[in-house]
C-alpha cells in the first residue's frame, strides 16, 4: 500500500456518535454538530464524540464499559476544566479527527465487600477512594501485595489514581503528578492523622493494593470508583484490569500525555 493511499484510508470519514451533559451549552453544541455532521447510534458508530466536562467524559466511558460498546472517544469542552477534553470547534471536525492522537488508559478494577457481606465489582479510569462517612476519622489498614504495609492508617481518607487520574482529586490530595505510559500508581492518603509524615506511595501497576476497615462499624467508610460509591465497606481490593483498554482521541497541540507533563509546571 503506498503512501498516499494510506492517509486517503485514514481520513476517510468515520461514523460518529454524539453524547452530550444535560447543560444547555452541551446540548446547543449537540444540536450545531447534528446539522452539520452525519450521525449515528453508538452501536453503528467507530467514534463517539463527547460534549460537556471531564466528569460527563467519565461518565461516557463507564457507559460504554456497562454496555460493552467500546469506542474511541473524541471529547469537547463544555465544561468546567476540561482536563480530559479537546477544544470546542464546531468546524473541520473529520479532519481534526483524522489527525487526532491516540491515548490507551487501562483501568483500575475494585472488589469490595461491605460489612452486610454484598460484594461489589466495578471499574475506576481516574481513582479509587476510600472516605469516612462521619466526622470520626478512618482507621484503615493498608496492604501491597498482600504484605501489610500501615497497620493502622488513621485519616480522613486513602485514595489509589492511575496517571491519567494523577492531575484529578490525587493532585488535589498533594499526589504525585503520574506521567502518562509510566505503568505506576499512586497511593495517595487524604488528610492523615498518624502516620502524620506518611505522604504516600507510588507503585508499581501491577501492585495489588488492598484496604481492610479497622473498625467499619464504629468508623464507617466509603469507597468510590470514579463516580460510584458503595457504603459501609469492610474490604477492599485494587488492581489494574487489563481485560479493558479505552482510547481516548485529543488534537496533537492538545495531546494528554503533554498536558499531564506539562501540570508539572502549573502555578
Amino acid at each position: 500500500m503506498s503512501d498516499r493511499q494510506g492517509r486517503d484510508e485514514r481520513r476517510e470519514p468515520r461514523k460518529l456518535a454524539i453524547v452530550a451533559s444535560p447543560t444547555p451549552a452541551a446540548r446547543a453544541a449537540e444540536a450545531e454538530l447534528r446539522q452539520r455532521y452525519e450521525c449515528f447510534p453508538i452501536t453503528e458508530s467507530d467514534v463517539v464524540i463527547a460534549l460537556g466536562g471531564d466528569g460527563f467524559m467519565l461518565q461516557t466511558l463507564h457507559m460504554m464499559l456497562d454496555r460493552h460498546e467500546i469506542r474511541p472517544v473524541f471529547g469537547m469542552n463544555l465544561g468546567t476544566v476540561g482536563f480530559l477534553m479537546n477544544e470546542w470547534r464546531l468546524d473541520a471536525l473529520p479532519d481534526r479527527l483524522a489527525r487526532a492522537r491516540a491515548f490507551s488508559v487501562t483501568p483500575l478494577r475494585m472488589e469490595a465487600d461491605t460489612i452486610d457481606g454484598e460484594h461489589f465489582s466495578s471499574p475506576a479510569i481516574n481513582e479509587i477512594s476510600l472516605l469516612r462517612e462521619t466526622r470520626q476519622t478512618a482507621w484503615i489498614e493498608v496492604s501491597v501485595d498482600g504484605r501489610v504495609v500501615l497497620p493502622e492508617l488513621v485519616c480522613d481518607g486513602v485514595m489509589a489514581a492511575t496517571a491519567a487520574g494523577s492531575t484529578a482529586y490525587n493532585l488535589s490530595a498533594q499526589g504525585p503528578i503520574l506521567p502518562l505510559g509510566s505503568g505506576l500508581v499512586a497511593l495517595t492518603p487524604i488528610s492523615a492523622f498518624r502516620p502524620r509524615r506518611w505522604r504516600g506511595a507510588i507503585l508499581p501497576e501491577t501492585a495489588k493494593i488492598s484496604f481492610r476497615v479497622v473498625d467499619p462499624v464504629k468508623r464507617p467508610v466509603s469507597a468510590v470508583a470514579d463516580q460510584r460509591e458503595i457504603r459501609d465497606v469492610s474490604t477492599v481490593a485494587i488492581s489494574i484490569d487489563r481485560s479493558i483498554a479505552l482510547t481516548l482521541l485529543f488534537d496533537p497541540e492538545h495531546a494528554l500525555d503533554d498536558r499531564i507533563t506539562m501540570e508539572q509546571f502549573a502555578v
